[in-house]
């Protein structure tokens, strides 16, 4: 069984002209960097 603990994000950061994000909660800090390798995957529709 999986336990999933929940933390309200309280900032996010993005580094202008870059697809970088930081992300902060309460207790930790998170480095999000999207890499678009694909453009059909972007296209296509993520739910109907």
């Amino acid at each position: 069984m999986h336990e999933y603990v929940t933390t309200p994000v309280k900032r996010v950061l993005r580094i202008c002209g870059r697809e970088i994000y930081y992300i902060q909660t309460a207790n930790s800090r998170y480095r999000l960097e999207i890499r678009s390798g694909e453009s059909a995957a972007m296209e296509a529709p993520v739910a109907r």
